[in-house]
């Protein structure tokens, strides 16, 4: 295990509990909360019990506490190795972490050694300068609740200019690509990072609700081998779906969508070849036979 079991959830209770009984705040209600948040409810005599009885005896009957030092939770050399390799990563590199205490750590594996078998080769350029100073600035702007003047470049290769509220930005696993998703008076916008030529912060004008997004399904019958099920669970986590049992090895499933994202979820759903069997809609199921079809002509070519 890479992680201690020092970083259970009853360790950072009972942390959470020392530092509120330093500061003087510890009541019982608030012990109650830390407990709720970290452990479990049931935990709450156990835990109790220890601090202030024998076993531990951390704290007296009016929440003194016995200790004087702030308790730390110190890591291990192996956790330091797995958590450099996570800031490794350029896409978390676009978030500025902390790395102090880091700097003479060798990771425990570098970005080269992962092999992505499933996703477009052609994702954003997470080095580029441009494209860092944009998702940087974006960000700030989430963060600030602040408006953003784009200039951007169309899927014709035109350069559009445009004043949005941003509301968040989301990351496409296949693409490998960012997003921002925001607002105006009239649209909701979708826009690729890497299409983003400059933007700014600009501190006038109204904030926009972003209005609901168009909510596409697709429905599909699938048949539970070579652990097809599991990983359409995995593959799909982050979206809405209905799964019904129809004997003991076959399902039939609905995923909600949103429209933007149907080419991604018609890729995902091909990559189950003949496990999955998609049922509904009319529509969906032609895109795939068309997308089946060129695949073939191009195998052809």
């Amino acid at each position: 295990m890479l992680f201690n079991e020092i970083y259970s959830g009853y360790y950072l209770a009972t942390s959470s509990i020392l530092r509120e009984a330093l500061k003087g705040t510890l009541t019982k209600k608030k012990f109650a909360d830390i407990v709720n948040k970290y452990a479990f409810g049931e935990s709450f005599v156990t835990i109790l019990a220890g601090l202030q009885g024998g076993k531990w005896h951390l704290l007296d009957d009016d929440f003194t506490p016995k200790i004087e030092n702030i308790p730390v939770m110190p890591l291990s050399i192996l956790q330091k190795r797995w958590l450099k390799s996570l800031i490794s990563d350029p896409r978390i590199k676009l978030f500025e972490p902390d790395i102090s205490g880091l700097d003479d750590v060798e990771p425990l594996f570098d970005k080269d050694m992962i092999v992505y078998y499933d996703r477009y080769t052609d994702g954003d350029d997470y080095d580029d300068e441009n494209y860092i100073a944009v998702f940087r600035i974006i960000l700030r702007a989430l963060r600030e609740r602040k408006n953003l003047r784009i200039i951007f470049e169309t899927r014709l290769h035109e350069a559009r200019e445009i004043n949005i509220t941003p509301h968040y930005l989301e990351y496409s696993e296949k693409d490998d690509r960012f997003r921002l998703v925001g607002a105006d008076e009239k649209f909701r916008w979708i826009v690729n990072l890497s299409r983003i030529i400059n933007c700014e912060i600009i501190n006038s004008g109204q904030f926009y609700e972003l209005p609901e997004g168009i909510i596409d399904s697709v429905t599909f019958e699938l048949i539970d081998r070579w652990n097809a099920m599991e990983r359409v669970l995995l593959h799909f986590s982050h979206l809405q779906r209905e799964t019904k049992r129809l004997d003991e090895n076959k399902y039939r499933v609905t995923i909600y969508y949103d429209h933007y994202d149907e080419t991604e979820v018609l890729i995902r759903i091909l990559s189950f070849g003949s496990t999955i069997r998609v049922m509904e809609p009319e529509s969906f199921i032609t895109r795939l036979k068309e997308r089946i079809d060129r695949q073939r002509e191009l195998t052809k070519a």
